[in-house]
């Protein structure tokens, strides 16, 4: 069944194509294959290559909301034009930009907020068992409960904002279950954390993951159930849909070679989503936030997230080292790394975790956060049912990757856009 009661106007499919392999990419594959699809997925660098490789790592539902939120404009526009604020917009003429900031600055309402998370709190709340499922079903890398997760401050009263915005989660319907700690308990927890840290909202319900050696894990379950990946194989053109057409749907690659088709293509590209799905009805700009990350020693190592709310700076124990991410920025998604928001997050970050040698850097990287102006991702069929959107997932593309490719194999094989999705409509 497809929307609205009408029947598929195709049977059903026993191919896909997946474009990109990051974590929906590859939870979608995962999904399909398991549902009895011949899959492929065709990436155009190499798996996790984009922002599900160098992200904090966080599976936090209880605090995933829409970005466009009434804070951005309480705290002043200004701000966003300066390379050491946490959210940066470069000025530069550019359209596709500045179409999202308009878009962007309108949801960011009270009334718009509200109507996003509606959205969101179904997703949330199924979040975690995706991840469960994918561990049931032969992903080896695990995630790790976070005890606790700590959101610091290093002004007495600097976390009542964080609060305000927690009772607003509450009152939308959502559960966030958070106290207040002392400095000095913070401590006992991660020593590492500076004298300088008052206290720490110690927030339940969430867990992290190391993104890097997830996704490789997530790849080989895919590879294990019999899907091919394709890796550094860049698609330049989808064609076809049509319900009639028995062909289904063909892609094209950068030599302008056709190279296969499928019953259906899911098009899970990230910030690059707009450039293959427009042809199919896709209007929403989709832009790249970029975020910030590297990774540095710490001694003694803590062995649980840390968030500085202020500074917005979001750091995770990987292995032996902590990583250390943040920052957005509004750009193109092919700019080169920005070393000024690398310093920006040094200077901001240092006083505040003292035990980390933050000359001793590595793994310096900057990813693109798929945003929509409304802060909701695109999932659904475009005007072409064989042709799926699976994107625009913003900061929340690992903790909503894994349920979202359930979600889309479920619309794949049953033909009907399960509910979860119909606020996500990518035609919206």
């Amino acid at each position: 069944m497809q929307d609205g009661g009408m029947r598929r106007r195709f049977p059903a499919p026993t191919s896909a194509i997946v474009v990109g392999a990051g974590m929906v990419g590859l939870a979608t594959a995962w999904h399909l294959r398991r549902a009895g699809l011949a899959v492929r997925v065709v990436e155009a660098d190499r798996v996790a290559a984009g922002s599900s490789w160098g992200n904090a790592g966080w599976l936090t539902p209880p605090i995933t909301t829409p970005l466009p939120e009434p804070a951005i404009l309480r705290t002043g526009l200004r701000a966003m034009f300066s390379v050491t604020s946490p959210l940066y917009v470069p000025l530069r003429p550019d359209t596709v930009l500045i179409r999202f900031l308009l878009g962007f600055l309108r949801h960011s309402t009270p009334a718009a907020w509200h109507r996003a998370m509606q959205a969101y709190i179904p997703l949330n709340h199924r979040a975690l068992a995706a991840f469960d499922e994918l561990s049931e079903g032969g992903v080896t890398e695990p995630t790790h409960a976070a005890e606790p997760f700590l959101a610091c401050f290093a002004g007495a009263e600097e976390h009542r904002l964080l609060m305000e915005e927690f009772e607003q989660i509450r009152a939308a319907g959502q559960p966030v279950t958070a106290d207040l700690i002392s400095g000095a308990e913070v401590r006992r927890i991660a020593p590492a954390v500076s004298e300088g840290i008052a206290n720490a909202i110690r927030l339940e319900g969430t867990r992290f993951l190391h993104p890097p050696h997830y996704l490789e894990a997530l790849a080989s379950a895919v590879r294990r159930e019999g899907a091919t990946i394709h890796e550094r194989t860049q698609v330049t053109e989808v064609s076809g849909g049509r319900p009639s057409t028995p062909a289904g749907v063909r892609v094209m690659t950068e030599e302008g070679e056709e190279r296969w088709s499928a019953d259906v293509v899911v098009l899970a590209t990230g910030a690059w989503l707009g450039r293959l799905a427009r042809p199919f009805g896709v209007q929403t700009v989709v832009q790249a936030g970029r975020g910030y990350s590297f990774t540095v020693p710490v001694d003694p190592m803590p062995r649980v997230p840390l968030y500085f709310p202020i500074q917005r700076v979001a750091c995770t124990p990987l292995g032996d080292r902590y990583r250390v991410a943040g920052m957005m920025e509004f750009r193109r998604p092919g700019e080169p790394l920005d070393p000024r928001r690398i310093d920006a997050i040094v200077r901001a970050t240092r006083p505040l975790l003292t035990g980390a040698d933050f000359d001793d850097r590595q793994d310096e990287w900057v990813g693109s956060r798929p945003c929509t102006p409304d802060g909701l991702p695109l999932v659904g069929p475009t005007r072409s049912p064989r042709v799926i959107a699976a994107g625009g997932h913003g900061m929340w593309g690992i903790t909503l990757g894994p349920l979202t490719g359930r979600l889309v194999a479920e619309l794949v094989t049953t033909g009907a856009t399960p509910d979860l999705l119909r606020p996500l409509d990518p035609l919206r």
